[in-house]
Order: C-alpha cells, then structure tokens, then sequence
C-alpha cells in the first residue's frame, strides 16, 4: 500500500530527492486514509512540516525537521501521527496505523486550493495560539496541533448548521471502519 504525499512548492525544494515525478500516479492511494498534503513553514527559523489529510482534514506536525532527518521522514510521520491520535483520544494500535499509511510516496504539487487553503487556515490559527510561547522547544505540539484538530470545519457545501464537524471526528470515524 502506498499514501501519497503532495507537496507544495516550498516543500518540494527541501524534500526534491524523495519527490516522485515518474508522471501521475496510479489512480489515488491505496490506502483507507486517502491522500496527504504537506506544507513546509518555519518556527523559531526552524523547519517545520504541516500534514494534512485531504478527506478529514486531520493535521500532524512534525517539528525541527532538518536535511539529515529526510532519510527517515516516513517513520517520523507514522510516530507522529500515532502520536497526535492518541493525545486526540483516537485509540488504535501502532501495527494499525502503520499499515493503514503503508509506503509514503512524495509527489509535486497537486494544486488542490480547497486543502492548501485549509492548511493556510490552521497555520494563521496555529500561529496566534502559539504566540504565547517564546521557543519552539517549550511549545506543546500535540495540544496545539489537537487544537487544529478540533475548530469547526465543513467538509461538504451547504448551508446547515449541522454539516459542521471537527477533523478528529472524521479521522476517528475514518479508522474505525
């Protein structure tokens, strides 16, 4: 199983040895996760990594990224998104997740403006809770990535009050079945 991983402009810079351009890949993941987006923005000039799921909208963060630590991203991400889960009070097991993400594949951008808006969104919103902390070392990650986590959002169009939902939900009904 594969999970694709988009990544946008700034992003492909610091990762282009593990992006993927061997043409479109085929048909979307093939995992029960879906796709990912990732965007790259910085802390304390610090490299940081925002992933977002495209069907929940389900955001895990890996901080202080450097150059050396791209040979093991995949397992950084897994750890951290078993991390973020269970602060979020989505219980499953490591061997779980781990099989639900298979083979991270990094491709090029994909220009999909409903995702990379969100993620402008969660960054604007993770910047002003995060502003009370002075480094990056004393910053709480998981409750200010779990805060993401849990602001209202709307995945369909519509109109009613009750299409309103939070990320954590989703992504909790989404490995539950």
């Amino acid at each position: 199983m594969k999970t694709n991983i988009y990544t946008t402009k700034k992003l492909e810079k610091f990762v282009k040895k593990l992006v993927r351009n061997d043409g479109e890949p085929e048909g979307k993941s093939h995992t029960l996760l879906g796709d990912w987006n990732a965007a790259l923005f910085y802390v304390d000039r610090k490299k940081c990594l925002l992933f977002t799921n495209k069907k929940t909208k389900y955001n895990v963060i890996l901080s202080n990224v450097k150059a050396s630590d791209l040979s093991s991203i995949s397992e950084m991400f897994k750890n951290a998104f078993y991390s973020q889960l269970i602060y979020d009070g989505i219980i499953s097991t490591y061997d779980h997740i781990k099989s639900l993400t298979g083979d991270l594949v990094f491709r090029p951008t994909d220009n999909d403006r409903s995702t990379l808006g969100f993620q402008n969104h969660s960054l604007a919103n993770w910047d002003w809770w995060r502003d009370k902390y002075v480094t990056l070392e004393k910053m709480p990650m998981r409750e200010l990535t779990g805060r993401i986590n849990n602001v209202p959002i709307k995945l369909i169009k519509s109109y009613k009050m009750d299409d309103y939902t939070y990320a954590s939900i989703e992504m909790k009904k989404l490995i539950q079945e």
